[in-house]
């Protein structure tokens, strides 16, 4: 310590800063060390900094339900952005439960946490933390190798579902978070999080209690880009709905900056070349991938969609997207092969 006295006040500072930081960021083994909730932890009851909310279109994963949270370092702020992810300050955390209610019919008979995963602004950027969560549901910890878990429910119609649950390892993170060759965060953008959450005290729009929490600038969210709710068709068009779930499920890899850019398939929010959609485009290199049919997307025959034809299949060779596809996302092809029965020919 001495040694950095001498080297003068300046330095000290951001060497002190430096030093702070760094503990901030310290890796634990255990989810309960970081101290993110009270209580009992499979609760998962935020402390008064860590902050619950939602998308208004979530990746599908499974059918797994999802409980998010973020926590900024205190007196910091995140860039609010009205087109891109916001640009969040070091040290910024989100936190991301996978859990099955026991009876989707019933959320009061309880849950079971399959993983918690967190993305962390370090020094070094952007890094995943997996944490897998034991089975008694007392404690979550550091896993990088991933695992498979069995899981059964009760599905929203009654059935009774038995199925395997991936838990993918530190580096398939990077399959779906890197964009322009870093790490990045996909959810919390002003379209997706442009919505009402219901928080305890009163039911509020999620931007402006960012803005009133001080955790971005202040914005007006009826003047903020926001994307319907893509199985609600009062939020929006058919087209808006599907654009929706095409650009959270498949877009933060098929865009320009995205590890799907060489495909030439972007199908993110902003994208408007209808080639560049798949409209009878001809894909680069699919392989079996393909299913031996000509183009990404035929208008009106989602048959003849190679885009249909991978989100029709499990096999891990052929199946878009490729983490967290176990299961067919029976509702939404459904809701894809409409979009594409309604293109205009």
């Amino acid at each position: 310590m001495k040694s950095i006295l001498l080297i003068g006040a300046g330095v000290t500072i951001s060497l002190v800063l430096f030093s702070f930081q760094s503990a901030r960021f310290e890796r634990k083994d255990k989810l309960s060390e970081y101290n993110f909730f009270t209580g009992r932890l499979a609760d998962l009851g935020p402390v008064e900094d860590v902050v619950p909310y939602d998308l208004n279109t979530p990746l599908f994963s499974n059918y797994a339900e999802k409980l998010r949270f973020i926590q900024l370092p205190q007196g910091t702020q995140a860039n609010y952005n009205d087109t891109a992810t916001f640009e969040f300050p070091r040290g910024s955390i989100l936190i991301k439960n996978f859990y099955y209610p026991n009876d989707f019919r019933k959320p009061e008979k309880g849950r079971r946490i399959m993983e918690t995963r967190l993305l962390v602004n370090t020094v070094n950027g952007w890094e995943a933390y997996p944490y897998i969560w034991n089975d008694e549901q007392t404690e979550a910890f550091y896993d990088v190798a991933g695992d498979t878990k069995q899981i059964a429910y009760i599905d929203e119609k009654g059935k009774k579902v038995n199925t395997s649950y991936l838990i993918p390892n530190k580096n398939q993170c990077k399959g779906c978070h890197v964009r322009a060759g870093k790490m990045t965060p996909i959810g919390p953008t002003a379209r997706n999080l442009n919505r009402n959450y219901s928080y305890p005290n009163k039911k509020e729009n999620q931007l402006a209690h960012w803005s009133d929490m001080g955790l971005i600038q202040k914005v007006n969210p009826d003047s903020s880009p926001k994307i319907p709710i893509w199985n609600d068709p009062k939020s929006g068009s058919l087209d808006l709905r599907a654009r929706a779930y095409l650009d959270v499920n498949c877009g933060h890899c098929h865009s320009r900056l995205g590890p799907a850019s060489t495909s030439g398939l972007f199908i993110d929010h902003y994208e408007k070349d209808p080639a560049h959609l798949g409209i009878m485009k001809s894909p680069v290199a699919a392989g079996r991938g393909s299913g031996d049919l000509p183009f990404d997307i035929v208008p009106g025959d989602p048959g003849k969609s190679i885009l249909i034809y991978r989100m029709k299949t499990i096999d891990p060779g052929i199946a878009m997207p490729e983490i967290g596809r176990e299961q067919i996302h029976k509702e939404g092809v459904a809701l894809i092969e409409e979009w594409i029965r309604n293109l205009p020919r």
